[in-house]
């Protein structure tokens, strides 16, 4: 492929330009950098280089484009208000302010073709690997030789910033390892980091660690547009088993003399030569400028890209024909579609209660029958299948040999591990899990939140979850980490009590109608609570519930969650018969029940309240207030055997019946 109308690209990367220039010189904010410096690489792909349909943003086959720099937000906003997109000329003058299409960092969601959140230096890239994986999932699972309806790539643009962060290392390393060879990661090269010259922080080779990761690697002139199509072309034409990396040099802040090319170019500092650098681009005075002849061209190639996507379509339908059953699964995944809960819990049986039971272990009974029912879940663990018990069985690892497989090995990656099933999230084609120990989440922390904030399909769960881990001491015993993952805006923390709670947490986390979910599980096994299962489990999906009435007038209320559940089921069998036992999984799923449910499990009247939880106390005030009082651990713990450790840090009966006692 040559390039199409070199000269009405170049007015379009000129006028690309502008527009940020315009928009970053309007608000006063911004970052000009990278927009002035890929324009060239912008014109290429949204004229050619990539595959959608504006009409479409949707389109199940389209390309994918992440920009993981997403300081340079406004590149990517002047690229699809170009392309056609629905992102008009006054959205893109309206850049960082209130209510705004064009907020400063891309956002999922927001603005029709915008791929992922993106802003924190790194997680684009991952979250273009998660994309590839999906892409490459649904190829295996989706294609039949007569009808191939996924053959798309996942373009990713990253700076040195991106490639700085660890998370980025994370998940090249494992995309390289699984062969994603529709995967295509450029590198904008322009020697540039915020505070200096990149020089300054770095000297490694970055194409030579991007070969040794596995990748095809290619070098460019990012500002010569035939030069970088004709690279761009070769490597969506490979299939080769190795994803991309196409190292672009280019100039930072291209059109701004006094700035371009030092590490002032990287933000707004330009701006006070914007007037002078739109009068040698060649623009008029007119601002947000964008000429006929550019407008028209776009508008020619948006029809054909209608083309494109209405024969697509026609394969699509003859593929519907052909494969029904998968068909249906295919619109169903796309649609969000997950059985009911309650159908979903009837496909778990019910648990003996005859011995005691780790968490982690029903867990994984419970995502195994799940999985026999919701095609479209995915499980993965960062290296730890045998501690984490997540593995799907009999259904295969993914991998460069098996596309098909339902099993994702991370490898000892938690951040990429959340990068990367954000990504997966993003697609919307799986439900994706990914598994690790509670104290190794903070590996993950950033991501997570970036899945909270996009409000993002996916789950975690996270075994080891207390003191209770016993010798590994206090390095493994994550006793603030419930507090801190509560305190994620739309993330659900539920930490279940025994079985029948655990059922129906991963159902919880799997139907959640949108938002990321932290399953705590534990490794000791715990007695399966003396209530009927039916009763957990629709407590729980409220994310509290009576676990134990009281059976004379109402005296105190205990609460617990996780493994300490069964130590207020203790402690209100010598209290007497005016306790009441609420066991409260997840506080975020409580406080979203209606106020007459809430205070149904926690009268008012009864200010008599004790709560225990092998964490920090801080949030249990809430709902104890402060005639209460709350049997917790504001400390590390130790080393020593679990049982040992609860003993000698209070997690017993004993305590919670003193604690009660001592109550006016």
């Amino acid at each position: 492929m040559t390039l199409t109308s070199p000269q009405i690209l170049s007015d379009a990367a000129t006028q690309a330009r502008g527009l940020a220039i315009d928009a970053v010189a309007a608000c006063k904010s911004g970052h000009l950098g990278l927009p002035l410096g890929d324009a060239e690489i912008g014109a290429v792909l949204f004229s050619q280089g990539l595959r959608f349909d504006p009409a479409h943003p949707h389109w199940l086959n389209r390309d994918r484009f992440v920009l993981s720099a997403g300081h340079g937000s406004m590149f990517l906003y002047a690229w699809l208000h170009l392309s056609g997109y629905d992102l008009s000329l006054e959205e893109v003058s309206r850049f960082r302010q209130l209510h705004s299409q064009t907020p400063g960092h891309p956002e999922f969601g927001e603005t029709a073709g915008v791929e992922a959140t993106t802003g924190p230096l790194g997680q684009g890239v991952g979250n273009a690997v998660g994309y590839a994986i999906s892409g490459k999932m649904a190829e295996a699972r989706y294609n039949t030789e007569a009808h191939p309806i996924f053959d798309h790539h996942v373009v990713c643009l990253a700076g040195d910033g991106c490639l700085q962060e660890g998370v980025s290392a994370e998940a090249a390393a494992l995309a390289g390892h699984l062969g994603l060879d529709n995967l295509i990661l450029l590198y904008d090269h322009n020697l540039v980091t915020l505070d200096a010259m990149a020089e300054v922080t770095q000297s490694e080779d970055t194409a030579a660690r991007f070969a040794a990761y596995g990748f095809e690697v290619h070098e460019v002139d990012g500002q010569d547009m035939e030069a970088f199509e004709q690279v761009f072309a070769q490597a969506k034409a490979a299939r080769n088993g190795k994803p991309h990396f196409i190292v672009c040099n280019t100039l930072i802040g291209k059109g701004i003399p006094e700035v371009a090319g030092t590490n002032k170019a990287h933000g707004e500092a330009g701006v006070p030569y914007a007037e002078e650098a739109r009068k040698a681009l060649g623009l008029p005075e007119e601002k947000f400028y964008v000429s006929a002849e550019v407008s028209a061209f776009f508008a020619e190639r948006a029809r054909e890209r209608a083309d494109e996507y209405a024969a697509w379509e026609k394969v699509y339908a003859a593929w519907k024909q052909e494969v029904p059953e998968k068909a249906a699964e295919l619109e169903a995944a796309v649609n969000g579609e997950i059985p009911d809960p309650a159908d979903l819990l009837a496909a778990i049986p019910e648990f003996s209660t005859e011995k005691p039971l780790a968490t982690r272990a029903s867990g994984g009974e419970a995502l195994n029958a799940l999985a026999g029912v919701v095609p479209q879940l995915i499980s993965g663990s960062a290296d730890l299948h045998g501690s984490t018990k997540n593995y799907l069985k009999g259904l295969g690892d993914f991998s460069r040999n098996d596309r098909a497989g339902r099993n994702l090995h991370f490898g000892i990656r938690e951040h990429g591990m959340g990068a990367i099933l954000n990504g997966i999230a993003y697609d919307g084609l799986f439900r994706g899990s990914g598994a690790t120990f509670a104290t190794f989440s903070d590996y993950m922390r950033p991501s997570v939140r970036l899945a909270a904030l996009a409000r993002l399909h996916v789950f975690y769960i996270w075994t080891h979850d207390s003191i209770g881990v016993g010798e590994d001491g206090p390095t493994h015993q994550p006793v603030e980490i419930n507090s801190a993952l509560r305190s994620i805006p739309h993330l659900d923390v539920i930490r279940p009590g025994d079985a029948e709670e655990t059922a129906a947490a991963f159902v919880a986390a799997l139907t959640r109608p949108e938002g990321p979910t932290a399953l705590i599980l534990s490794r000791q096994g715990l007695p399966n609570l003396d209530s009927p299962a039916s009763t957990k489990r629709e407590g729980t999906l409220r994310g509290g519930y009576i676990l134990r009435r009281e059976t004379g007038p109402l005296e105190t209320v205990l609460l617990a969650t996780g493994s300490e559940t069964q130590h207020v089921m203790a402690a209100a069998d010598e209290l007497g018969a005016g306790v009441r036992v609420v066991s409260l999984p997840c506080f975020e799923r409580f406080d979203r029940q209606d106020e007459s449910y809430r205070e149904q499990v926690l009268p008012s009247s009864c200010r008599r309240r004790v709560a225990i939880e092998a964490g920090i106390s801080l949030p249990w005030y809430k709902y104890v207030g402060l005639d209460g009082a709350v049997v917790a651990i504001d400390r590390f713990g130790m080393s020593a055997p679990g049982g040992e450790v609860m003993q000698q840090l209070g997690m017993t009966a004993a305590k919670v019946v003193e604690t009660a006692r001592a109550l006016a």
